[in-house]
C-alpha cells in the first residue's frame, strides 16, 4: 500500500510524542524515519517503528533523556547520548559540527551510549546543505561473520559521505557489509527470498530464505556460538573475492565508534550494555578553493561517469542518484508500506489512539 508521506510524517509524530519524546524530538524522529521511505530506503523507515516502540517498552531507550556535552574544543565534540534515540544526539552533534567547521575548517565528534540512529546519509546530508563534506559512522549489534568465521562479531556499521554537487549532493550511504539487516527484514516482511549472497548460516553456507537468515540475525546476536551465522562482509562469501576489504572497512567504523567512545564494539552490545557509537566529520571545502569551482568539478567528473558507454538496458547511476529520483516521486506518488508494517501501524495507532495513515 501506498500512503502520503506527510501522512507518516504526521502519524509518527503523532506517536513519539505519545511516548515519551519531546515534540521537538518527536519531529526529528518523524523526519529521519519519513525521508528514509521516500528515498527509497524502506529498511531505515517507519518499517522499524515497531522495533523502536519495544526498546522503549524495554528501556533499552529512554525518551526522556537529554544529551550531554561531555567534552567540547572549538574543532571538537564529545557527547553522551544518554540511552536515548541516536538520531536526537547525532542531529545536535551535527548542527555542532557545521557551526565549528565554518570557523575551522574541519571539525570532529563522537557520541557514546546511544542507539540506532536511522540512516548514516540525513546527517552527511545535513553538511552538504550547509556547503560541508560530511562523514557519519555507526556500529551496531552483532549481524556480521568476519573473513572465514562463522559466527557473527562485527556490526553492519554503517559510512556515509557527502561532497556538494548539482543537481543534487554526492551521497555515499551504505553497510560496510553485504547489506544491513533491515533489508532482509523488509524481504522477510513481503515473503520474498534473498536476492544475493548476502547471509550464511552456522556452517558459512549462504542462505537464500528470507525468514531462515532473519530468524539466524534474531539470535546470533545473543547466542552466536550456539546459533552461528550471520551476514557476510563487503566482497561475500571467500577471501579472493577480498572480502577481507570488507572486515577491514567494518573494523575502521568499530575504532572510530566503539573503540574511541570506550562504549561497546558491536560484538558487545547485545550481550551486557546496548550502547551504540557514532563518530561524525566535517570538512569545509571552500579552504581549498571556491565552492563553486568545486562543484562544478565534482559535478563533471560524475556526468563524465553516467555518460560512459555501458552495457545495454543498464544505467549508470553516481551514489545519491536513485536515493533523490525516488524522493521526488515518492513525495508526488506517496511511500510504499509493506502488508506486515501496515498491520504493525494498526495495532501501535489502536493502543496510542493516533490515527493510521490511510492507503492513498
Amino acid at each position: 500500500m501506498r500512503i502520503e508521506s506527510s501522512s507518516e510524517k504526521s502519524f509518527l509524530e503523532q506517536v513519539f510524542t505519545k511516548t515519551g519524546f519531546s515534540s521537538a524530538d518527536s519531529e526529528l524522529l518523524a523526519d529521519t524515519l519519513t525521508d528514509a521511505d521516500l528515498r527509497g530506503i524502506s529498511s531505515h523507515g517507519i518499517q522499524r517503528l515497531a522495533w523502536y516502540l519495544n526498546m522503549v517498552k524495554e528501556g533499552t531507550i529512554v525518551p526522556q533523556n537529554k544529551v550531554k556535552v561531555l567534552k567540547e574544543t572549538p574543532t571538537s565534540l564529545f557527547v553522551d547520548a544518554n540511552q536515548n534515540m541516536g538520531q536526537i544526539a547525532s542531529a545536535f552533534a551535527m548542527r555542532k559540527l557545521i557551526e565549528k567547521t565554518k570557523k575551522s575548517v574541519v571539525s570532529i565528534a563522537v557520541i557514546r551510549n546511544s542507539n540506532h540512529f536511522g540512516t548514516a546519509g540525513y546527517y552527511s546530508r545535513m553538511a552538504a546543505k550547509a556547503g560541508l563534506i560530511g562523514v557519519s559512522n555507526t556500529n551496531t549489534r552483532p549481524l556480521v561473520v568476519p573473513t572465514n568465521a562463522t559466527e557473527a562479531f562485527l556490526g553492519s556499521n554503517a559510512f556515509a559521505f557527502t561532497f556538494p554537487a548539482e543537481p543534487h549532493p554526492f551521497v555515499f550511504d551504505g553497510a560496510t557489509s553485504v547489506v544491513s539487516s533491515g533489508k532482509i527484514q523488509v524481504l522477510d516482511k513481503n515473503k520474498k527470498d534473498i536476492p544475493g549472497e548476502w547471509a550464511v548460516d552456522k556452517d558459512r553456507k549462504i542462505v537464500k530464505n528470507a525468514k531462515a537468515a532473519e530468524d539466524i540475525l534474531s539470535t546470533a546476536a545473543f547466542t552466536p556460538r550456539q546459533k552461528g551465522g550471520g551476514v557476510l562482509t563487503l566482497g561475500g562469501l571467500f577471501e579472493n573475492n577480498s572480502n577481507y576489504k570488507g572486515m577491514g572497512n567494518s573494523l575502521v567504523v568499530e575504532l572510530l565508534t566503539g573503540i574511541l567512545a570506550q562504549g561497546s564494539i558491536s560484538a558487545d552490545t547485545s550481550v551486557g550494555k546496548h550502547d551504540f557509537s557514532q563518530f561524525f566529520l566535517t570538512i569545509d571545502p571552500s579552504f581549498f578553493g571556491d565552492l563553486d569551482v568545486l562543484r562544478k568539478n565534482a559535478t563533471d567528473m560524475f556526468n563524465r561517469i553516467r555518460h560512459l558507454d555501458h552495457t545495454p538496458g543498464t544505467e549508470i547511476k553516481i551514489p545519491g542518484d536513485r536515493e533523490y529520483k525516488n524522493y521526488a516521486e515518492n513525495t508526488k506518488n506517496g511511500v510504499t508500506i509493506d502488508d506486515q508494517t501496515a498491520k504493525d501501524l494498526a495495532r501501535v495507532g489502536g493502543e496510542l489512539g493516533v490515527e493510521v495513515p490511510k492507503e492513498l
